[in-house]
This record gives structure tokens, sequence and C-alpha cells, in this order.
């Protein structure tokens, strides 16, 4: 539960500073990603070193797969490369990347860079690291800069989504976070056809791998899905880049660069129908939607079972695929409007209620007045629903914690006609009625509209 409010969180700003001290000691992760072999990732990474080289950057090649491509092993002319280190293993003798020799080079030459191909690579048994990956993140410790390729389908989270649609397990996994810390992602895409063509040609693998590629793995539906999920994780990153820099740099307007909703759940009965209303839309529009419930002071002393009621409600959000909060704070529609803008969400769905008092705003237009950018959706709800007392939106429930001030607003009025009733010889009736308008004013001013109008 998170108590909301103006004013930045010092421990926020803490976490912060100390996050950007970390990644400022820490080398620069870059990956060049892709659908599949093929696209010409380690292509664009030996373009893009030769680029940098001849801008001055102290660059070295710490090992590149070519798998017999002649473009690819071409690329490589020009640019240092490290030897490789010999690893016995079974009798033979293995050439696996040399990390001790990429650290030296890193300790000889301020703001160095290594490229090292394949980051999912599993490295020969008695490797210091079992994994490529691992070798780049003691690289990235020592404060060196480095250059990697990787498959969508070597994403951990990803793993069994792939196999599902190929057929085949991938064995060779890399942890999301490494991907998401990455300092840049390239994406390098290729359509379906022109990788298909580059494999009849040999130029992703030799003739006898081709042809075996082309009966499994390489089949056209296959990267097609393969290309979407690619450009889908890379979209899911880019979206988190711009939600940590809305959140560093205090924007509060809603960025509409993709549409994503935010289903606000008060303790109704209608809380379910908002839900499936919400995830069904979300669905339709293919867009990421969070359900969000503010417990307002008065709705800390309900029933235990309508707390229960909208606890399963959101348990229903998370398995529906959405992202759940729960908020604690004095006002609801301030609540939701501050929580749509730190997840840059630009649609609120909710219910239509009807007002159980004329003078009481509800909720949609609470929100409409804090927050104009901001759309709203409302779902209609069962009559049933609406008139039941738990059915009030959110913070528009009525409250015990009212009820003092128009006690307080019948106690003034006593008083102030005990007082007036000894002046009725002295005062005229015009003063008298004044000395009850003060007193009207002064609840009005002090417990809200609905005792002054009691008074």
């Amino acid at each position: 539960m998170a108590a909301y409010s103006d004013r930045p969180d010092p421990d926020t700003l803490l976490r912060r500073v100390i996050e950007d001290e970390v990644k400022a000691q820490r080398g620069h992760l870059k990956i060049f990603f892709g659908a599949s072999a093929g696209v010409g990732k380690t292509f664009a990474m030996l373009m893009s070193a030769k680029a940098a080289l001849a801008q001055g950057t102290p660059l070295i090649v710490g090992l590149v797969e070519t798998h017999g491509r002649a473009d690819t092993e071409t690329m490589t002319a020009g640019l240092p490369r490290l030897a490789l280190k010999q690893v016995p293993y079974k009798g033979k003798v293995l050439t696996e990347f040399d990390i001790d020799a990429a650290l030296a080079f890193g300790a000889e030459h301020e703001n160095a860079l290594v490229l090292l191909d394949e980051l999912a690579h599993s490295n020969a048994p008695g490797s210091r690291h079992p994994k490529r990956w691992q070798d780049v993140e003691e690289l990235l410790a020592a404060g060196i800069d480095v250059w990697t390729t990787m498959n969508v389908q070597h994403l951990e989270s990803l793993n069994d989504i792939v196999s599902g649609i190929t057929g085949i397990q991938v064995w060779e996994t890399v942890p999301d976070r490494l991907f998401d810390q990455a300092h840049e992602v390239v994406v390098v895409d290729l359509p379906p056809d022109e990788l298909l063509e580059r494999l009849k040609a040999g130029k992703v693998y030799l003739p006898e791998q081709a042809e075996r590629a082309a009966g499994s793995f390489f089949r056209k539906g296959n990267l097609l899905a393969l290309r979407e999920l690619a450009l889908r994780r890379t979209a899911d990153r880019v979206d988190g880049e711009v939600l940590a820099y809305r959140r560093v740099a205090s924007v509060q307007a809603v960025w509409p660069n993709r549409e994503a909703l935010l289903a606000c759940i008060g303790p109704g009965d209608g809380g379910e129908k908002i839900i499936r209303s919400c995830a069904r839309l979300a669905g339709q529009l293919g867009v990421q939607w969070h359900a969000v419930h503010v417990e307002t002071p008065s709705q800390l002393r309900q029933a235990r079972s309508v707390q229960q009621a909208t606890f399963k409600v959101l348990q229903l959000a998370e398995q529906l695929g959405g992202t759940i909060a729960t908020l604690s704070a004095p006002d609801a529609a301030s609540a939701l409007v501050r929580y749509a803008r730190e997840h840059n969400l630009s649609r609120l769905v909710m219910g239509r209620h009807e007002r159980r008092l004329p003078w009481r705003k509800a909720l949609a237009d609470q929100v409409a007045v804090v927050a104009d950018d901001l759309d709203v959706l409302q779902v209609s709800l069962p009559r049933g629903s609406r008139g039941a007392a738990s059915s009030v939106p959110l913070d528009l429930a009525p409250s015990s914690a009212v009820w003092p001030g128009y006690a307080a607003a019948g106690v003034a009025c006593i008083a102030a006609a005990l007082l007036a009733t000894p002046l009725v010889s002295v005062l005229e009736l015009s003063n008298i009625v004044m000395i009850f308008l003060l007193v009207v004013v002064g609840v009005g001013l002090r417990f809200g509209r609905g005792p002054a109008v009691l008074a």
C-alpha cells in the first residue's frame, strides 16, 4: 500500500542518487538485438565498431562468430582482435574468449570497448564462467564498455513461448535483467522473405546447415512470430525507459505515445464488470492495463466482507493480466490522477454511478476537474449494484468522520440561539440574523458544505 503526496519521497531520491553513482562506475552495455540468426546483428556491430574506431575509441574484438560467412569475416579486417584462449577439454583444445586479456586491455585504455559476439553462448568447461553473459557482467563491473549480439529466443522470459512457436527447445538463455539494464539496444530487423533468400544464398549458414534450418526453425511462420516478439520486447523496454525518464524529470502531463488503461475499482459490487470490461478493451487494443483501488480514511472503517470483495476483484484483475495496486490517500481522484501520470496511463475506466446526494460530484467529474488531459471511460453498472450502499465510488461513500461536523453545526445553532435570545430587546432583528449567518459561515469554513446547509 502506498501513501500519495505531492512531495518527493526522500528515500526514493536517495536511492536514485546511489543508483546513478553505481551506473557511473560500470561500463555501458550495447546489445544488437534481432529476431533470429542471419538478420545482420554481427555485421551491424562490426560496422558500428569501425565508425567508433575511426573516431578514436580504444576497442578490441574479443570474439566474433562468423559461422563461415565471408562478408562477416571481411568486416573484421582492420579491427584489432584479441587472441583467443586455448581451453583443453577431453583430449581436444577448444578456443574461447580470453577474459583476463580483455580486462588487461580495459586497465590500459580509458573508455575501453570490447566486442563480444553471441551473448547467450555457453563457455567451454573449465572456463572462469559457464556463460558468456557472465563474462560480460565482469567486464561491465570493471568499467569496460561491451558491445554484443543476441536473438530474441535467448531471453529467459520468452524461452517457453519460443519453444511453443518453433517446436525447438532453446537451452542457452540470458536473464532479462541484463537486457533491461543495457545502456542501449539496437534492433536489427529483416523481413522474413529477405531472410529466407539470404538463407538460400548461403549467407546465414553453410549449405548443409542451411538446408536443415530451412526445414525446421527457419519457416516463414516462425520468423514472423519471432520478429513480432523481438519488436514487442524492445517496445516494452522503451516504455520502461520513458517511465524512468518521466519520474526523474518529474513530468506531470500524460504522453499519449502508447495507449494504456487504468481500471478504477471502488468498494462496490460492480468491480468485476469494470475489470472484465477493461481487460476486454485492453485485449482489443493490444495495450497494457492497470487496476487500482484507493483506500480513503472512510473505507478503512468498512465491513471486512466489503474489503475482502475488493481484494477478490484485484485478484481477478491480476489473473486477467493487469498490473494491480492499492493506494492509501485522503482523496481518491487526486490519487488516481497521480498514479495515471506516474505510469503514463492515458485512459481511466470506472463505473457509472447515480448521485446519492445532488451536491456531491461523481468520481469521473472530480477526475475531470483535477486532470482535463485524461480520458475517462464509464462502464454501465447493474441497477442493483448502483443502489447498494457499498457501491458508492471510492471517496464518495458516507463517512462516519463527517457526522461530528453535523453535530457541531447543531451545537453552534443552539449556542447562537441562546446568545441571541437576551439580545432581542437590545438589537434589531437584522443584526440578530447576522449572528446566525456568521455561525453558518463559520460552520461551512470549518466542516464543509453539508454541515453548513444543516446550520
